[in-house]
């Protein structure tokens, strides 16, 4: 079975990159370094220093095996090439919510780089799903467990 493409932006895929670089250069050196005075110490079958340690060397690890993965399978959204005419990965949309009268605003990126908090909603979540391919004065319905909300498409705009 063929792997899931990652959709990222630019910026997502920048991000990912120094994350791993900073990985594999700074962490790693900083847990062996930690490895090595817990090792110092003695005898290991009590050393929590050193179960720490390798516990922190094991989750540096599995993250830089996951972010090789995310990159391995990405796909880039060139963000200047954007259309702006329906709403697609990469644009930020500005919305207003029918039901509490209340304008919000979101990019849409790939599952790998949403984050709520900071306003990027995966073009795979109920909201982006409804809202890929949507345009300027539609109105688009999500449905949640706590019933269909209701959103108008107020602005398109490319997102850089």
């Amino acid at each position: 079975m063929a792997e899931k493409k990652n959709i990222l932006t630019y910026e997502g895929l920048r991000q990912l990159e120094e994350e791993l670089q900073d990985l594999k250069v700074n962490k790693r050196r900083e847990v062996a370094q930690k490895i090595k005075e817990a090792r110092e110490q003695g005898d290991l079958s009590e050393n929590a220093e050193y179960d720490a340690a390798k516990d922190e060397q094991r989750d540096i690890e599995a993250r830089i095996e996951e972010i090789d993965k995310i990159l391995r399978n990405a796909e880039v959204v060139v963000e200047e090439d954007v259309d702006v005419d329906k709403i697609s990965i990469g644009c930020k949309v500005r919305i207003m919510d029918l039901e509490y009268d209340e304008e919000l605003e979101y990019k849409i990126v790939g599952s790998t780089e949403a984050n709520s908090l900071k306003g990027k909603i995966s073009n795979e979540s109920p909201v982006g799903r409804a809202l890929i391919g949507a345009k300027v004065g539609e109105t688009i319905t999500v449905e949640t467990q706590a019933g269909d909300i209701q959103y108008k498409i107020l602005e398109i705009q490319k997102s850089n």
